[in-house]
C-alpha cells in the first residue's frame, strides 16, 4: 500500500504516465490543481514535485509482471539500497576509518524514523541519494574547483527539486563556489545544471492554465485545512491571525528540532555534532551545517504548517547520507584515546537505537497507514458506482479505481458544486475530515440533496439523492472570483 496521500499521488499519476497520458491526474486533490473545476484530467504535480512518480513509472514499466504497487515499490527499493554505499563513500571522503565508514553505512541503511520510507511509493530514497551525490561532488568542486564535479553537484541539485521544491536552497553551497575565484568555474557549470532543470521544470508549470495561489497555500495558510479550500489565503487574513501564526511557528521550531534528533537517532547526533566541530575546515562539512540549518529555519519560519505534516521530514532525506557519514567520523574522535568498553558501549547503543527506531517507525506505519487502507476497503461495498467526494481523494482513487474529487474545505456548498460539476454520486466523510463537514458528520444539518449516511466502522457514505437542488450559485461565484484574484 502507498500510505499516505502523497505516496498515492505519486503512485496515481506514476500509472497514467505509463499508460502513456502523461503528467495528469484524474481526480482532484486540492482544489489548487483544479482551480475553477476544470475537466478532468487535469495536469498534475503543481504543488508536488514529479521525480517520485516519475521513478514510479519507470518501475512499472520495467518490472510489470510484478503488478504495480511491486513494480513501483521495487524501483523505489533500488535507490533506497544505495544508501549505506553512498553513507559510506562519504564518510569515507572526510577521514573515517573503514570500520567507522560501515558504522555510518548500517545506521543509515537501517533508516530509523526513515525505515518505511526506504520501501514506500516516495522519494525518500531517491533524495537520500541525490543529497549525497551532491555533498561528494560539491566536496571535490570545492577543494580543487574541478569543473565536472561542480556539474555532478548543480546536476544534483536540479534533480533534488524534482524531488522536493525545497532542495533549490542547497543552491546557496553554489553560490559559495562561485565567490571563491578558484572554484568560480565549477561554480558557474553547477549553477547552470541545476538552473536548466530547475527552469524547465518552472517552464511546464508557466505554460498551463493558472493554478490556486501556492505561494499563498505554502505560506500564508493559517489553518491548514485551507490547502483544500476554494478561496487562496490572503496576506490580510494571514496578518490577522498573528497570535495563531507565532503559535504555529514556535510549536514547528519545537516540533522540528525533535523530527531531527529523531532522524538521526538521537546518540548519532553527539557524534554528528563532534564531527562538525572536528572538520569544519572543510567546505562540505560547513556547506552540510549551513544547509542544515537554512532547511531547518525555512520549514519551521516559512513553510510551517506543512513542515509539521511531513515536509520537514522528507527533507531530511537529502541530509540523511552525509549526516551519517558525519557522525560516523566524529564518533570515531570521540573514540580515541578511550577504553574499548564505552567504546563498544556507545557503538552498541546507538546500533540498539536505530534499530528500535526503526522498528517503531514501521510498526506505527502499519498501524496508522495500514489500518486507514484496511477501513478504507472495508467501506468500498457502501460507495454508490461513480465518481465521489472524499477527504483523501488521491487514497480514494488507488484503492476505488474511479474519480474521487476532494471535498473541499469552504463546506457543504462548494461540496455540492464540486458533485454537480464532476456527476459525484456520493460524499464520503470519515472521522477525520474538514471541520466545515462537522455537523454533517454529527447527523446535524444534512441538506435535502444528500440521503441518509450508511456508516462502515466510522466512515459515513451520503449518497447524492437528487430530493434538492444542489446550491451551486454561491460556490461558483467564489470560483470566479478567486479564479480572478492575484497572488498576494
Amino acid at each position: 500500500m502507498p500510505g499516505y496521500t502523497d505516496a498515492y499521488y505519486y503512485a496515481d499519476v506514476a500509472g497514467r504516465l505509463v499508460d502513456g497520458q502523461g503528467l495528469v491526474a484524474d481526480f482532484v486533490w486540492s482544489p489548487l490543481e483544479a482551480r475553477g473545476f476544470p475537466a478532468l484530467p487535469v495536469p498534475s504535480h503543481r504543488f508536488w514535485m514529479p521525480l517520485a512518480s516519475l521513478v514510479q513509472a519507470a518501475g512499472m514499466a520495467l518490472f510489470a509482471p510484478l503488478g504495480r504497487f511491486g513494480a513501483a515499490q521495487l524501483a523505489v527499493v533500488l535507490f533506497a539500497a544505495l544508501v549505506p554505499l553512498v553513507t559510506y563513500l562519504a564518510a569515507r571522503s572526510i577521514g573515517a576509518s573503514e570500520r567507522w565508514a560501515l558504522l555510518g553505512a548500517i545506521l543509515a541503511g537501517l533508516g530509523g524514523l526513515f525505515a518505511p520510507g526506504w520501501v514506500t511509493l516516495d522519494s525518500y530514497g531517491v533524495a537520500a541519494i541525490l543529497g549525497g551525490v551532491f555533498f561528494l561532488s560539491f566536496a571535490r568542486a570545492a577543494d580543487n574547483g574541478e569543473v565536472r564535479a561542480g556539474a555532478v553537484a548543480g546536476m544534483a541539485v536540479g534533480v533534488l527539486f524534482l524531488a522536493r521544491a525545497e532542495a533549490a536552497l542547497f543552491g546557496l553551497a553554489l553560490l559559495a563556489l562561485l565567490l571563491d575565484p578558484r572554484t568560480r568555474r565549477a561554480g558557474v557549470v553547477g549553477a547552470a545544471a541545476a538552473m536548466a532543470v530547475g527552469l524547465g521544470w518552472l517552464a511546464r508549470d508557466a505554460a498551463l492554465a493558472p493554478a490556486a495561489d501556492v505561494f499563498g497555500r505554502s505560506v500564508l495558510l493559517v489553518r491548514y485545512e485551507d490547502l483544500f479550500a476554494l478561496r487562496d489565503p490572503t496576506l490580510g487574513e494571514f496578518l490577522a491571525a498573528w497570535p495563531t501564526v507565532l503559535a504555529a511557528k514556535a510549536n514547528a521550531i519545537g516540533t522540528n528540532a525533535l523530527t531531527f534528533l529523531f532522524a538521526f537517532a538521537l546518540l548519532p547526533v553527539v557524534g554528528l555534532v563532534a564531527g562538525a566541530r572536528a572538520l569544519w575546515s572543510r567546505a562540505d562539512v560547513r556547506a552540510y551545517v549551513v544547509l542544515a540549518v537554512v532547511v531547518f529555519l525555512a520549514q519551521s519560519l516559512v513553510w510551517t504548517l506543512h513542515s509539521t505534516r511531513g515536509s520537514y521530514v522528507h527533507s531530511l532525506a537529502a541530509m540523511l547520507p552525509f549526516g551519517f557519514a558525519l557522525a560516523a567520523a566524529g564518533g570515531e574522535t570521540l573514540a580515541r584515546g578511550r577504553a574499548l568498553g564505552p567504546r563498544v558501549l556507545a557503538v552498541g547503543v546507538s546500533v540498539t537505537a536505530v534499530v528500535l527506531i526503526s522498528a517503531a517507525a514501521l510498526l506505527q506505519f502499519d498501524g496508522t497507514y495500514g489500518a486507514n487502507e484496511r477501513a478504507r476497503r472495508a467501506a468500498l461495498g457502501a460507495i454508490p458506482q461513480g465518481p465521489f467526494l472524499a477527504i483523501d481523494a488521491a487514497a480514494w482513487r488507488w484503492i476505488a479505481d474511479r474519480q474521487v474529487v476532494v471535498t473541499p474545505a469552504d463546506g457543504l456548498d462548494a461540496a455540492a458544486c464540486a458533485a454537480a460539476r464532476y456527476g459525484a454520486r456520493s460524499i464520503v466523510l470519515e472521522a477525520a475530515h474538514f471541520s466545515a463537514y462537522d455537523d454533517l458528520y454529527r447527523g446535524n444539518g444534512r441538506p435535502s440533496w444528500l440521503a441518509s449516511p450508511i456508516d462502515r466502522g466510522g466512515i459515513r457514505v451520503y449518497p447524492v439523492s437528487g430530493a434538492g437542488e444542489p446550491p451551486c450559485a454561491a460556490s461558483r461565484a467564489a470560483t470566479d472570483t478567486t479564479a480572478g484574484s492575484r497572488r498576494p
